[in-house]
């Protein structure tokens, strides 16, 4: 399903979080706290779901280019997300099917399948690809 984006909001939210190309650590840092921000609210707008990629897309380029020995990886993409929300591997498995699937996910035993990427996806208001490797 396609949400429409009503470009006043989403403006105003550009306006707010002024997003731009990340250059410092310290602007990381600044987009990482917006970003734990968003995720921290219960249900995001769909211009609030357009701003959190955005700001995802300019950590992950700017991670990309800063950390390749430490590049980020689908398991801990997830990680993160879990400790920004402050969920626990039980929090996951009505998503994921099982405890047993999430545990092996969460020791990294096992990869994340497309469908459980969809899932997490749409659960994180994510991208469903930061979970799958490329």
């Amino acid at each position: 399903m396609t949400h429409t984006i009503n470009s006043t909001i989403y403006g105003e939210l550009l306006l707010h979080y002024q997003p731009r190309i990340i250059k410092t650590e310290a602007e990381n840092e600044q987009f990482l706290e917006m970003v734990e921000e968003l995720l921290a609210r219960p249900n995001l707008s769909p211009e609030e779901d357009a701003l959190l990629e955005l700001l995802i897309k300019l950590i992950e380029d700017f991670e990309e280019k800063n950390y390749q020995i430490n590049a980020s990886t689908p398991h801990s993409r997830l990680l993160h997300l879990m400790d920004a929300q402050n969920l626990q591997p039980s929090d996951l498995v009505g998503l994921l099917g099982s405890s047993d699937a999430v545990t092996k996910i969460i020791n990294g035993e096992a990869e994340i399948t497309e469908e459980q990427a969809q899932v997490l996806g749409k659960f994180f208001h994510v991208a469903p690809e930061l979970f799958l490797r490329n």
